[in-house]
């Protein structure tokens, strides 16, 4: 059973501005590191395809060109491995050894489990974060963020809601949860 908000050790979500600002430091590691190595390799996959596309028109043959080939696609699997890599280091070993990230440690913030109140196990730290990255990766991502925001009381997206976490700020409860809804059972 999910902890109540009248009880006294209680965590409360945090606000939809902190988890926002919190993901976009989160996210700078990731992004940065991936863009750092797709940076160099776009010339090189470019040229590629500008040769491929050469060759093709001096043999004087209709063939399709790919965008993603043998070459292209190890080139974005590099990129992707950087992004998911660093991802792991920078954001599912934090939360689950502490619960936090850099962003949300520099907001005070935490990801909890919801019943237990406690840093989420490995399972539930890699399941959130591929939840979240996989809808990024669809942009249903911002969908998902509108979601938390309008979701009561927890303020739970997707990834939390799969992982069975919530993220914790400091303070009483929000003030839609102040007055509870209904008699206690």
């Amino acid at each position: 059973m999910m902890a109540r908000f009248t009880d006294p050790e209680q965590m409360y979500p945090a606000s939809p501005g902190k988890r926002l600002f919190a993901r976009i430091i989160d996210s700078i590691l990731p992004l940065g590191g991936a863009a750092a190595l797709a940076v160099p390799l776009l010339s090189e996959a470019s040229d590629h395809i500008s040769d491929r596309i050469d060759a093709i028109e001096r043999a004087g043959v209709n063939e399709t060109v790919w965008l993603i080939d043998g070459t292209t696609g190890g080139y974005l699997a590099m990129v992707l491995g950087v992004f998911l890599g660093v991802g792991l280091l920078f954001e599912v070993l934090p939360v689950a050894l502490w619960g936090t990230t850099l962003g949300k440690a520099m907001l005070g913030l935490k990801v909890l489990d919801m019943e237990r109140q406690e840093p989420p196990s490995f399972g539930r730290a890699i399941n959130r974060w591929l939840v979240y990255n996989l809808l990024s990766l669809v942009l249903v991502g911002i969908v998902n963020m509108i979601l938390a925001v309008r979701d009561q009381p927890w303020r739970q997206g997707w990834h939390d809601k799969a992982a069975h976490t919530f993220v914790a700020g400091k303070g009483g409860p929000p003030a839609a949860a102040a007055d509870p809804v209904g008699p206690a059972q």
